[in-house]
């Protein structure tokens, strides 16, 4: 089933419900938001409790293909109308809810939020934005067409050490950048057969609804609902659609990127069904105002991942240390800035993971995440304690507070504040769209192994036509 013929079925579903823009709705309601949620188990979960935690929120409607999950978030949010399907809910109360959250497995993110979008709604989708790079360009193009408040669930996206990174990066620390090395060691990859037989479908689950549009396959238990749909093919985008996104987001940014020219994966051959547990992806980008002419970017995940490289050296490597400082260092306060980089040039050990900047005047090591920047030139760490303060102050950033659950909602307010006309998103589909789209170039990749594809931005379409079919796939009727 085409995208185009999913969508005007979706619009039959939803031809009964009112139409309005977002804005009009939260100002009939006393500048309530009425927000319904598709997918409230893990990561959805955490949506939920975070979108709900703005004083303005009104949960209306809530949607799980899992019941027990569906029944843990209606005892939060007894009010709430529960369904399993989210075609039926757009049906039955689009007309009530003024903004559509979507925290599914990749697969569904684009069909459900599409659906939405159709119906005029706002919309926060969590990360990696869609499944396939057609689906990234699709909704980046009805949010215009539409003039929707949308947001990409990428919450360190609004933390200030990324925010000030950015900045740094882009006041010439380091001068322009010819290259960015960025790594993840974890494994959402599988590099096993494809599971044979089948187990009976858990009676908490409807697995139809769960595969939605995906290709149909029979339930095996371990592999796919509730955790590790991140590692097949199908459904996820491995290591790199889920760290990835988070790692990439800040250079990415702060060197205002658009799409790569070339990637190459070195990975082992594909089997069909999982992603590698190793990745080692380059890309080539384009030149911009704050990198050289070109910009090389590398990519590593998986276990000991990154790879040593000169670029990654740190001052007191090879020294005798202990284990690195912890991402999560309650010590990493402003006025410990100097003491916190020697305490970190003592170790000379890499973050678990980070990127590195590498430019014409040295580098700039970020780690992920809630850890300051640090700048190494000539093999030591160089005290940038004054650069920080004037980027503080000339952008009013204020001092950082590093605690995750006080910080972490603050993405998603920006999104319900954008919805009721206050201030607007930071990672809107239009900046989304073009992040997922690099990511999915280079799970791609993935399944050709050592060579380099050649990406036509214009054409939206490989050079090497044996990738092209990797870009789309056709919706399964469920």
């Amino acid at each position: 089933m085409k995208k185009r013929e999913f969508l005007k079925a979706a619009a039959v579903l939803t031809s009964s419900a009112a139409i309005l823009p977002s804005s009009l709705w939260a100002l009939a309601k006393d500048g309530k938001l009425r927000t319904a949620h598709i997918g409230v188990g893990g990561m959805g979960a955490a949506d939920l409790e975070a979108i709900s935690s703005h004083e303005s929120v009104v949960v209306t409607a809530l949607c799980d293909v899992d019941s027990e999950r569906l029944a843990a978030a209606q005892k939060l949010h007894p009010k709430a109308k529960a369904f399993s399907d989210y075609r039926i809910m757009l049906k039955e109360i689009g007309s009530m809810v003024d903004a559509v959250i979507v925290s599914t497995p990749d697969h569904t993110h684009a069909p459900a939020s599409m659906m939405a979008m159709e119906m005029g709604k706002p919309v926060y989708c969590q990360k990696p934005l869609t499944h396939h790079v057609s689906e990234a360009r699709a909704m980046q193009k009805l949010a215009k067409e539409k003039n929707l408040v949308t947001q990409m669930g990428i919450q360190v996206h609004s933390f200030y050490d990324y925010k000030l990174a950015t900045l740094l990066i882009q006041s010439g620390i380091i001068g322009k950048v010819h290259t960015v090395r960025a790594w993840s060691p974890k494994n959402w990859g599988y590099d096993g057969a494809a599971p044979e037989g089948n187990d009976p479908v858990p009676s908490n689950l409807d697995w139809n609804l769960w595969l939605g549009t995906a290709p149909e396959r029979l339930y095996k238990e371990g592999f796919y609902h509730p955790g590790n749909w991140r590692k097949v093919m199908d459904y996820g985008c491995g290591t790199l659609g889920d760290m990835g996104v988070h790692i990439f987001d800040t250079p990415y940014n702060a060197l205002a990127l658009d799409v790569p020219r070339t990637i190459k994966n070195s990975c082992r051959k594909p089997t069909g069904f999982g992603f590698p547990e190793k990745n080692l992806v380059t890309y080539e980008f384009p030149g911009t105002k704050y990198t050289a002419k070109t910009l090389k970017w590398v990519w590593y995940d998986g276990p000991d991942a990154p790879e040593s490289h000169e670029d990654l050296k740190l001052p007191g490597e090879g020294k005798s240390s202990e284990k690195s400082v912890s991402s999560n260092d309650k010590d990493a306060k402003m006025e410990d800035k100097i003491s916190l980089d020697a305490k970190i040039a003592g170790e000379g050990k890499l973050p678990d993971q980070g990127a590195m900047f590498i430019g014409e005047k040295g580098r700039l090591l970020l780690p992920h995440f809630m850890q300051l920047p640090k700048k190494i030139v000539d093999g030591k760490y160089v005290d940038i304690s004054s650069e920080i303060a004037a980027v503080e102050k000339a952008n009013n950033m204020g001092k950082p507070i590093r605690n995750y659950n006080s910080e972490g909602p603050k993405h998603y307010h920006q999104f319900v504040d954008a919805c009721l006309g206050k201030g607007e998103t930071t990672a809107p589909f239009s900046y989304a769209s073009r992040l997922t789209e690099t990511i999915l170039l280079g799970v791609i990749a993935g399944r050709f192994p050592g060579k380099t594809l050649h990406w036509d931005s214009k054409k939206a379409k490989f050079s090497e036509e044996e990738a092209n079919q990797f870009l789309d796939s056709k919706y399964r009727k469920f």
